[in-house]
């Protein structure tokens, strides 16, 4: 019999421009975490390319698994199981993660575990502090989704709200390509940002009522795209690093809010923060600091778990094996897959 704390999980991550693999002892202890990102490649086109990013994938997925394993300092026939991102994402490059993940399980003779990327993105914060536990509000906020999660438990889950339209992320890469900003756009912005009066324009919120956790940032972002179009054709020099701060401080403030309301509403004490735009440091400081004035415990996963990563999914996978929650070799990629009710 294994014991608990000897479960060796392989986890895989190829939903978009970055292949890893990760190797978990237990649930929180990272033995590896391999990224190959793909942002060089990318950059000259102004985004991610799928085409391009599938045939990377192909090529890196297997010496990103041996390095994974590598490092960890053991071998494939130790591994237990096999944790993988099914979705959401792009759907060639998922494809290849699984079509790897389901290859191994078979060849190993171990479980499968098929897992929602933005649920692994939430899970990285138990790999950040092992003192977290549910239940807690979960702040999700990437490239393609904004939602808050209160977390019950390791595998119950309540939507409390998502974006009706474009998530923050996707806001801030849109934004960031109109001002000139190379890829990708949302660290640019995050620091163009710092130089700039974030109330120097007065740009738009939506669904600001109390009590109301859904998010959408389509009109900002059309305003921030009127705003821009219209000073050009005043002939007026675009103030970028005031565009930056008023924008980011914009949806810095509707996430920060509809966070701390979730929290008080749910009876919850901590609030987490997750997915790719935590990594944004105005984010994270306007969430500690209103953490601080309300004693709310705020964690934030570390940089490097903030963008997509492999030791996330495998956390994740972890905790799914320990509900009985395996997938079978039809497994398939889900590229629309969204967050959803865990009861």
């Amino acid at each position: 019999m294994i014991l608990e704390k000897e479960i060796l999980t392989l986890g895989i991550e190829s939903s978009c421009d970055e292949t890893s693999a990760a190797v978990l002892r237990g649930g929180r202890t990272v033995l590896s975490n391999v990224i190959s990102t793909q942002i060089p490649i990318h950059q000259k086109f102004g985004g991610v390319v799928p085409e391009i990013a599938s045939r990377k994938h192909i090529v890196n997925i297997m010496p990103v698994i041996d390095e994974a394993v590598r490092q960890a300092g053991v071998t494939l026939t130790d591994i237990d199981q096999v944790a993988v991102t099914y979705g959401p994402g792009l759907v060639g490059a998922l494809l290849v993660g699984v079509s790897a993940a389901k290859a191994l399980a078979f060849a190993l003779d171990k479980p499968l575990i098929g897992v929602n990327h933005l649920e692994g993105h939430i899970f990285a914060n138990f790999l950040t502090d092992p003192t977290l536990e549910p239940p807690f509000m979960a702040l999700v906020v990437s490239g393609g989704h904004t939602a808050l999660v209160d977390v019950r438990g390791y595998d119950t889950f309540h939507m409390m709200g998502q974006t009706r339209d474009d998530a923050a992320g996707e806001a801030f890469d849109k934004i960031a390509r109109v001002m000139g900003l190379p890829y990708p756009g949302g660290p640019r912005i995050d620091a163009l940002a710092k130089e700039g009066d974030p109330l120097a324009i007065d740009f738009p919120r939506a669904l600001e009522e109390k009590g109301n956790y859904e998010f959408s940032f389509s009109g900002l972002k059309s305003a921030v795209l009127n705003y821009i179009n219209s000073e050009k054709m005043k002939g007026h020099e675009l103030r970028k690093a005031d565009i930056a701060a008023s924008f980011q401080h914009s949806v810095v403030e509707v996430l920060v809010e509809k966070a701390f309301d979730a929290v008080q509403r749910a009876g919850r004490d901590t609030l987490v923060l997750a997915g790719g735009v935590a990594a944004n440091s105005g984010l994270e400081a306007r969430l500690r600091e209103r953490a601080a004035e309300t004693g709310v415990r705020f964690f934030y996963p570390s940089r490097i778990l903030c963008t997509d990563n492999a030791a996330m999914i495998a956390c994740r996978g972890y905790y799914q094996a320990k509900h009985g929650d395996f997938s079978d070799l039809y497994l398939n990629a889900v590229p629309g897959l969204g967050l959803e009710e865990r009861e």
